[in-house]
């Protein structure tokens, strides 16, 4: 019975490992292939560097980024960090007469 006990130290340290590093680590390559898959040209993305622009074209390990009109760059398929959403624009508030 108390070499029962013995393990019981080790197995709630493969719970806590898990609970640590495995299942994040997973939600982290879960959101890497969605938001790979989401790529397309015409679509406004962030790179892992924080610089903003819309896709041109896409290879297997590269694509063209325009940053600014007549500015394309080509960058690292993988240096895409997020898919941004275009955010709703609304029109200013009129002044109640």
């Amino acid at each position: 019975m108390s070499d029962v006990y013995s393990f019981i130290p080790l197995v709630l340290l493969l719970v806590i490992f898990y609970l640590l590093v495995m299942r994040p680590a997973r939600a982290r390559q879960k959101d890497y292939l969605a938001t790979q898959s989401a790529l397309e040209p015409g679509r406004r993305v962030m790179l892992a560097s924080g610089i903003f622009g819309e896709l041109v074209s896409l290879g297997d390990t590269e694509a063209e980024l325009r940053i600014a009109p007549n500015t394309v760059i080509t960058v690292n398929r993988q240096a895409v960090a997020k898919v941004v959403d275009p955010s709703p624009t609304t029109e200013p508030e009129s002044p109640i007469d």
